[in-house]
């Protein structure tokens, strides 16, 4: 699955697909995040990640999405501190 998901990515990059996709994003406000990388839909294309797209989520998705955050979070702070 990930080589999959790599393919279509390049792809989407390469032919200028505008294609819907997850993907590793940079967020700069997008979920009420700034400033850090998460897994969302983007639209790729021959721009690279053209549009994140933020979909409307429930009450118990946004605290899923909240406690993601900071398990990621916590990993990077970590990394930051022993570099």
């Amino acid at each position: 699955a990930p080589a999959s998901a790599s393919v279509q990515m390049a792809e989407a990059y390469l032919f200028d697909q505008k294609r819907l996709l997850p993907c590793a994003a940079y967020l700069d406000g997008q979920y009420g995040y700034k400033d850090f990388f998460m897994g969302v839909p983007v639209i790729i294309g021959g721009k690279g990640v053209e549009k994140i797209v933020e979909l409307s989520l429930t009450a118990e998705e946004k605290a899923m999405l909240a406690k993601s955050a900071e398990s990621v979070q916590g990993i990077v702070d970590v990394v930051k501190k022993s570099a």
